[in-house]
């Protein structure tokens, strides 16, 4: 189970989350949906470790996690609205390139996991392909595979049908139901309310707030 309590966060003089509260059981898939400027995608971002937390507290199965270890402890493992594939290396160098270098473990370790996730999502054999050669939901699949390289509590999707034709859409939803029957906890953020009601557990409705002039 995930609690976040009392959550804030300042960006470029803005709050964006002032007393923020948030509890997701495990397995749940959760959407946060709403318009732009509401800090959806900032809050994934925070429990990636992309972003500080200004202050609150970040509880994980009763474990109070410390703000400043949230890049390193793998919490969130994110799959970005873009993908955010590098362009210069083949699918399976995307994916093994972080385990290798920030998590010590051995290339050949890597190299196996990453060919049974992709084996697992049925793109093995684009693993020695370049990104632009893929196709939308093939890169969607790979992006999956790399977020969970690092054997994340939570996987977070920032806007994961975006630009995507309704059968690919359809596509995504089932690799988060998929999950969801592993028992992976998930959260997702969308503008798609259709495709919110269809995957998610739990919907959450997140407004931009206002700021108030001194």
């Amino acid at each position: 189970m995930l609690k976040l309590k009392n959550i804030s966060k300042k960006f470029d003089d803005r709050v964006i989350f002032d007393g923020f509260d948030l509890t997701i059981n495990a397995g749940e898939v959760v959407a946060i949906a709403g318009p732009s400027g509401g800090g959806k995608t900032t809050l994934l971002r925070m429990l990636a470790g992309l972003e500080t937390i200004d202050s609150g507290q970040v509880i994980f199965d009763d474990e109070t996690i410390n703000l400043d270890e949230l890049i390193t402890r793998n919490l969130l493992g994110f799959v970005f609205q873009d993908f955010q594939l590098f362009p210069h290396m083949t699918v399976l160098e995307n994916l093994t390139l972080s385990p290798v270098k920030t998590m010590g473990i051995s290339k050949p370790d890597a190299v196996a996991k990453a060919e049974a996730l992709l084996e697992n999502l049925e793109v093995i054999e684009q693993k020695n392909a370049y990104p632009y050669s893929l196709s939308g939901g093939q890169k969607q699949r790979v992006a999956l595979a790399r977020a969970m390289m690092i054997d994340p509590k939570i996987i977070g999707y920032d806007e994961p049908t975006s630009a995507l034709d309704p059968a690919l859409r359809d596509q995504v939803g089932k690799l988060i139901l998929e999950n969801k029957a592993l028992g992976i906890t998930q959260i997702v953020v969308t503008h798609d309310m259709t495709f919110a009601e269809k995957i998610a557990d739990t919907i959450i409705k997140v407004n931009p707030k206002e700021n108030k002039e001194n």
